[in-house]
């Protein structure tokens, strides 16, 4: 197989496990909605990423410090928007918005990646991209809507939407940061420094919610769901997803990310026993359709 298709298959691999992981992490921020606060069940999950990636990463922090120096200002950027806030308002929109809503809202997402990946990195939006890109949310909307389209005329908006929709442009610049990494910067060193910062940059508003709202209750349940998302949405599918920018850009990348609610759906079927029928199969043939046609063009390119 030649080196730049293998390239690209590990990096639609690296992407589609990050999804897969972060689909439980829906699944976990659903069960945690009323016993976490936002911002707390954060600063838990990068702590616990933290604890388990400081022995691997720790020796690298110190050799690659006049590195981490020069580029304080791009980690301190990269830790606010992709530790510090991403996952904090997506908490915290789970909280007043529905499951519709975060499905029509969350396919924003991969569209400001594409955007800001023109402006700031020159990717180029070709007509087969923007095609199988309108295919992809074509079946998300299928599929958040179960084919009824009033479902999505009638849909209510809450304050949770406008928190969702800032989310879903966060977790894009965050993405295209990673395309521009400092290529003398180890992953293992770019992931602990921005876990770091990103999280001693929440610990204010961690604080302000303990003080007010007070820590929960740390039952078997508590204690299995921080460790998922810590070891499992924080550590191993922030690696995959910065592996997968580096090696195909961060706009091939997000196409992966129209496949969030199909492995939400799975997960849900597997542990809620919520039902499947052949509206998901219809909605994941164009999803995965429109995927292929949009990262067929432009998914072989590395951006580093």
């Amino acid at each position: 197989m030649p080196a730049n298709r293998r390239l690209k298959w590990i990096g639609f691999a690296a992407a589609t496990g990050a999804t897969i992981i972060w689909s439980g992490n829906i699944i976990v921020a659903r069960a945690m909605n009323q016993v976490i606060e936002p911002a707390t069940l954060s600063a838990f999950r990068w702590a616990i990423a933290c604890l388990a990636l400081i022995p691997f990463a720790w020796r690298g922090l110190i050799a690659e410090r006049n590195i981490l120096k020069k580029n304080f200002g791009y980690l301190s950027a990269a830790s606010f928007l992709g530790v510090t806030l991403f996952n904090s308002l997506l908490y915290m929109a789970a909280h007043t918005t529905s499951a519709v809503n975060i499905s029509l809202i969350a396919i924003s997402s991969p569209i400001f990646i594409v955007i800001l990946a023109r402006v700031f990195l020159k990717e180029h939006i070709t007509l087969s991209k923007a095609g199988g890109m309108c295919l992809a949310v074509l079946g998300v909307l299928i599929l958040a809507s179960e084919a009824e389209p009033a479902v999505i005329l009638n849909a209510s908006f809450a304050a949770g939407d406008a928190w969702m929709l800032f989310a879903s442009l966060i977790f894009a610049g965050y993405s295209v940061l990673v395309g521009k990494k400092p290529s003398e910067l180890g992953s293992c060193t770019f992931l602990l420094s921005t876990f770091l910062l990103g999280l001693l940059m929440l610990l204010p508003w961690t604080l302000a919610e303990i003080i007010l709202k007070g820590l929960p209750e740390f039952s078997m349940k508590v204690v299995g769901s921080l460790l998922y998302i810590g070891l499992g949405a924080a550590l191993v599918a922030y690696a995959l997803w910065n592996k997968a920018i580096e090696t195909v850009g961060p706009s091939a990348s997000g196409l992966i990310y129209y496949t969030l609610p199909l492995f939400s759906g799975l997960a849900a079927f597997v542990i809620l026993d919520e039902p499947l029928g052949l509206i998901h199969l219809f909605s994941g043939f164009l999803i995965v359709g429109g995927i292929m046609i949009a990262a067929g063009i432009n998914s072989s390119s590395r951006t580093a």
